[in-house]
């Protein structure tokens, strides 16, 4: 018979919200209140990085949230670090300018984990694409 656990319960998540019809400013409170779904209001907001300032300085503001650069989403890609290459990869030069400010706001050891992760030497020469 197996052990009990005693660890409390996950709380249930309940149905996702409808983040591509929230604004800007309701996704970066779901992210900023640590909300069960804030990675998927983090990427929803990213996705319209490309096209949207507003949504470009939101990323790089929230990427500084020590809850998004301790939350991994695998290996040691934290959602930090996605923001910062949505960033990077919407190619605009606003989000590259927010990207590079988000960067900088990393610890030293991070900033190198996350170059030597995108394979550059600077983070000026990173040009990522999501697909």
């Amino acid at each position: 018979m197996p052990a009990e656990d005693s660890r409390p319960p996950l709380p249930r998540r309940g149905p996702a919200p409808a983040v591509d019809r929230m604004d800007n400013a309701e996704l970066a409170r779901m992210v900023e209140a640590e909300h069960p779904y804030r990675g998927k209001a983090l990427f929803e907001l990213s996705d319209r990085v490309p096209h949207d300032d507003d949504a470009a300085t939101k990323v790089a503001m929230l990427s500084r949230l020590r809850s998004l650069r301790q939350a991994r989403l695998f290996d040691r890609v934290s959602l930090a670090w996605s923001a910062i290459i949505a960033l990077l990869a919407a190619e605009t030069p606003h989000a590259r300018a927010a990207a590079y400010e988000a960067f900088g706001a990393l610890d030293l050891e991070e900033q190198r984990d996350m170059l030597d992760y995108l394979e550059v030497t600077a983070i000026e020469e990173a040009h990522p694409r999501i697909g």
